[in-house]
């Protein structure tokens, strides 16, 4: 019989639809979970992960776990290696964290604003898994587009949303969410950079 490693990315997946599911129909478990930054005065320091865990509705929610389910057991094997094989775990909690900090400094005292969802962390293992593999091809929409090309346009929107600020999406942590990846997986293993413009030459057309 195999003695096969626990998975943890769907275990995470697991678990923030079953909070997601729940928050739908509690409001009261969605403003406790939900990132907001006048409960940080309160000392309500949980919900730079807890927000992680909720989503708007059911599509923010399938579209996060979708992309952490395909790209997140790549990502996994190659943290699994690090931290007594928790490495996935606080590299994903940690995402989420980087992820919205910069936009928690932004509006510390605003209270009109918050922010949900596990974006930024599913950004970060995204990220990661493109300097591993940057032309394996990602399904935009059932559309086959080259990671390498979906990560410079994600980038570009993110950045031209983000300026226009019209939206309620949180593309700040989209962003940072994806820096955190590429970094944090840099640092570990420095040796990505080599193997990632390695693969980046060797067009597959």
């Amino acid at each position: 019989m195999l003695d096969l490693p626990f998975n943890h990315t769907v275990t995470i997946v697991l678990i923030t639809v079953a909070i997601s599911l729940v928050a739908f129909s509690n409001q009261n478990i969605m403003n406790r979970l939900i990132f907001w930054p006048p409960a940080m005065q309160k000392g309500q320091y949980d919900r730079f992960i807890t927000h992680g865990f909720i989503h708007a509705d059911g599509t923010h929610l399938l579209f996060n776990m979708i992309t952490l389910f395909f790209f997140g057991s790549v990502i996994e094997s190659f943290y699994r290696q690090y931290l007594y094989e928790l490495g996935f775990v606080l590299f994903y909690l940690g995402g989420l964290i980087a992820a919205i900090i910069p936009s928690y400094l932004k509006h510390k005292n605003d209270h009109r604003w918050a922010s949900l969802g596990a974006s930024g962390a599913v950004s970060a293992v995204l990220f990661a898994y493109i300097l591993f593999q940057p032309w394996k091809l990602i399904f935009v929409f059932f559309i086959p587009v080259p990671a390498i090309i979906f990560a410079v346009l994600y980038v570009a929107y993110s950045i031209w949303s983000g300026k226009r600020g019209n939206s309620n999406i949180n593309h700040s942590a989209h962003l940072w969410g994806a820096t955190y990846g590429v970094v944090v997986t840099i640092l570990i293993e420095p040796q990505i950079i080599p193997h990632f413009f390695s693969k980046l030459l060797q067009l597959p057309f």
